[in-house]
């Protein structure tokens, strides 16, 4: 680390108290009400389905959308509700990065410190102290149009970090790369966020860049938070049908007596853990064997009939959905799927061993 990164760096972590927000936004029959808090040097991701309300939390949060009644934010320490959003110490990160198409990638860096008061020639320093830190150092003459997508969102990024925020929020920041620049990009990403010493606010929907890139996860849906915590803890208890879907689990809410769910749909489900009252039960696809008739000699504890719904190619697995007793999703191999004979409207049987189950209570 050079010494003048290191200077940077002590200049941007001045004592705080971090994030503490509560985004009102009434917008029609539209309402956000979610409460963040994120302390210094913790990365929060947002996710949520289409309309949940990620994206107009972190205008609030930005400034460019303003609170309704009972909304606060405030940032260190200090209230910034009336702030006007040039003048809040937020750098923030587009999804279509929004470069100045009219500037290099060394002045759309500058730009912000030269908003700040910096001198030209101390914007441009800090810039290029950026642009090398992201690998761009070579791009500094480049104009957008001559960037590709992972360059120019690496510009983008360090445009937000060259103000030296005390708050960064990233709006889907790799939507817009393809598969392999967002490899590496998130890459990068992942090792700049865990240098950056202020508070950081991811929206995705993606569920491995929240994974892979943030501390805690805030799930939103309706305009409410319906689950938070440690990107394991979300994976291993999803607490509602969408979260389940992104980590990739079937996921059953009912009623425990010892080692058996009654389902609230009916059926029932056996697990090894033994518990009482209301309870949520999930397995992966994986955990499903799926048979044309019914199987003597399993030692599976759950069996249910069904027939086929629909099929997806998941990489190299099938995604079998099965109606029925009990709807849940499957994952096959491509051979076994041909072997056997699977088509919408196939009727067959799905077996989960008790061990690859899990239930958890419902609090």
């Amino acid at each position: 680390m050079t010494e003048t990164h290191k200077a940077d760096r002590s200049l941007a972590t001045s004592p705080g108290e971090g994030l503490d927000a509560r985004l009102v936004v009434a917008r029609g029959d539209f309402r956000l009400d979610v409460a963040l808090t994120a302390a210094p040097g913790e990365v929060v991701a947002l996710l949520g389905p289409n309309g949940a309300g990620k994206t107009t939390a972190l205008r609030a949060l930005a400034g460019l959308t303003p609170l309704g009644a009972g909304g606060r934010l405030r940032l260190d320490g200090a209230e910034l509700e009336r702030t006007p959003p040039e003048l809040r110490p937020v750098g923030v990160v587009f999804q279509d990065y929004l470069l100045f198409p009219h500037l290099t990638a060394l002045d759309n860096v500058a730009f912000g410190p030269r908003c700040q008061g910096a001198s030209k020639a101390e914007a441009r320093a800090r810039a290029a102290e950026w642009l090398d830190r992201l690998g761009l150092a070579g791009h500094a003459g480049a104009k957008p149009r001559r960037l590709s997508g992972g360059q120019a969102q690496r510009v983008a990024l360090a445009r937000a970090l060259a103000t030296r925020p005390r708050l960064l929020l990233l709006d889907e920041p790799l939507a817009a790369l393809d598969a392999r620049t967002r490899l590496e990009v998130r890459a990068q990403l992942r090792r700049h966020l865990a240098e950056f010493e202020a508070v950081a606010v991811l929206v995705t929907h993606d569920p491995l860049d929240a994974m892979v890139l943030a501390d805690r996860l805030v799930v939103v849906e309706d305009g409410r938070v319906v689950q938070e915590g440690g990107p394991s803890e979300i994976a291993r208890r999803p607490r509602t049908d969408y979260i389940a879907q992104l980590v990739g689990l079937n996921l059953y809410h009912g009623e425990a007596d010892g080692h058996t769910v009654t389902l609230d749909t009916g059926p029932s489900v056996t697990t090894t853990e033994d518990l009482a009252g209301p309870v949520f039960v999930a397995f992966p696809p994986s955990a499903v064997t799926v048979y044309r008739t019914r199987p003597t000699g399993s030692s599976a504890r759950n069996l249910w009939r069904g027939e086929v719904t629909g099929l997806e190619t998941h990489s190299d697995r099938i995604r079998v959905a099965l109606g029925g007793e009990l709807p849940l999703a499957a994952d096959l191999s491509a051979v076994a799927a041909a072997e056997l004979d699977l088509q919408p409207g196939t009727e067959v049987w799905a077996t989960v061993k008790a061990a690859q189950t899990h239930a958890y209570p419902d609090r």
